[in-house]
């Protein structure tokens, strides 16, 4: 809200704001309010304590409300990030890496998907800061459809366990043909599977990044997206 009213305060939205100093705290406003709704380091430490609530609500928040929407704020106003790009990369970066370790080691299978959606949502805005930011709003798309599949099938076998959710007691454990095949696919379009409605956002986008990008930031990319095919095997 802050950010909307500094914007207001340039006298128009959208062709001065790169020479009034409203702009400047438009941006300040609007980027940290966003990078705190969609749970980027360090403000990403609520996201996985959110887990207290129904699963089929973490299903929503997670895939196409509450965190998303930081996501669809700052590619509505991506211009204003063609010269700070190496600034949000750091965030994304961050948060993709740190996400991906978190879930490796985290026991409830409930919270994997929630720390999961922090790697997402770190690749998201990678995308973002080098420019491409179609791509970034296609997976933001996709990502709702799996994501929420998975908490659902999550939330099936949690009521299934009579409430449990430490995965160390279900290794193993079959409920359900459907309910696993489903879940089976899911994980394998979070992981990019060739063929799988996920393959088709991060393949894009991995295509799509080159060494001018800086060596480094895609070394630490190419390394969250093998974070995310850890957890996803380690979940399934």
């Amino acid at each position: 809200m802050l950010g909307f009213y500094f914007f207001s305060l340039s006298g128009a939205w959208w062709n001065d704001v790169f020479c009034l100093w409203g702009g400047v705290l438009f941006f300040c406003a609007v980027f940290f309010g966003a990078i705190t709704k969609r749970a980027q380091i360090p403000f990403s430490a609520w996201l996985p304590a959110a887990m207290a609530a129904p699963t089929p609500v973490s299903s929503l928040v997670h895939s196409s409300t509450l965190v998303t929407a930081g996501v669809y704020v700052l590619i509505r106003y991506h211009v204003l990030f063609s010269g700070v790009g190496w600034f949000v990369k750091v965030f994304s970066i961050l948060t993709m890496v740190l996400g991906g370790i978190t879930a490796c080691f985290e026991k409830d299978f409930k919270k994997v998907i929630a720390i999961s959606t922090l790697s997402q949502l770190g690749m998201m805005l990678f995308v973002l800061s080098i420019g491409i930011w179609v791509l970034s709003y296609l997976h933001m798309l996709i990502h709702a459809f799996f994501k929420s599949i998975l908490f659902l099938r999550a939330g099936s076998l949690i009521s299934h366990n009579f409430g449990g959710q430490d995965s160390r007691f279900y290794g193993g454990y079959f409920f359900g043909g459907v309910g696993y095949v489903y879940f089976l696919i899911r994980c394998l379009s979070l992981s990019g599977f060739p063929f799988v409605i996920g393959f088709y956002s991060k393949d894009t986008i991995i295509s799509s990044l080159s060494l001018g990008r800086g060596f480094v930031f895609l070394c630490c990319f190419f390394f969250g997206c093998f974070l995310t095919v850890c957890y996803r095997v380690r979940l399934v």
